[in-house]
């Protein structure tokens, strides 16, 4: 077997398509997260990945500056979550790694980031986060394994000056969960394994 040298993640055909009619701005957290929770619902039914969906944009204008969803499925690559697709999507269009560096964005993301995108937003230079929810229900509706995150992972983020916002279309984001986690769809836990209880006390730290 030849070692890989390199790798790429795209945005799945349907929202490549879509892309030049979303809207250039969305200026309330509703109207950004009704377009979140949209393509989230859309994206497990395309059988791209899970029902996950993010957007960065401009947190003064509402300026849409990037969109991604999960595509874990589509690419085979387990770190191809919705964040990090909008998080790099966003990079990439303004040409830097640190989104703070003469921005002010947000990254909107239909709940709250599991354990390797809290990394990647903490360290993307976003200055706003606005989430769906959080809590256990996103793992009891579909089965995912979130991670061990911590109890204060929003102070977290305000300590590094990134406001978060949280509870921006929840009743969306929940029925989004429920119907995939009522469908056939792979949850993709690595080997297989369920989520951790989130009632257990080593669920999070």
């Amino acid at each position: 077997m030849a070692i890989a040298t390199t790798y790429s993640m795209t945005l799945p055909p349907w929202l490549a398509a879509e892309v030049p009619a979303l809207p250039e701005s969305l200026e309330r957290h509703e109207a950004q997260m009704a377009l979140v929770n949209r393509l989230a619902d859309r994206n497990w039914r395309e059988g791209n990945g899970g029902p996950f969906a993010a957007i960065v944009v401009d947190h003064v204008t509402g300026r849409l500056v990037s969109v991604g969803v999960n595509v874990v499925l589509s690419t085979g690559v387990s770190s191809g979550h919705a964040e990090v697709m909008a998080l790099a999507l966003a990079q990439q269009a303004l040409g830097t790694w640190d989104l703070g560096d003469g921005h002010d964005l947000a990254l909107v993301v239909n709940w709250r980031p599991c354990v390797q995108c809290y990394g990647a937003t903490l360290w993307s230079g976003v200055r706003h986060l606005v989430v769906a929810g959080d809590g256990p229900e996103l793992e009891r509706l579909t089965g995912f394994d979130e991670g061990p995150m911590v109890a204060d992972w929003a102070q977290q983020f305000e300590r590094r000056g990134i406001e978060v916002v949280q509870d921006v279309g929840r009743a969306d984001a929940l029925a989004v969960y429920a119907a995939y986690g009522e469908s056939s769809s792979v949850v993709y836990n690595a080997r297989g394994q369920g989520a951790i209880d989130a009632e257990a006390p080593d669920a999070r730290t």
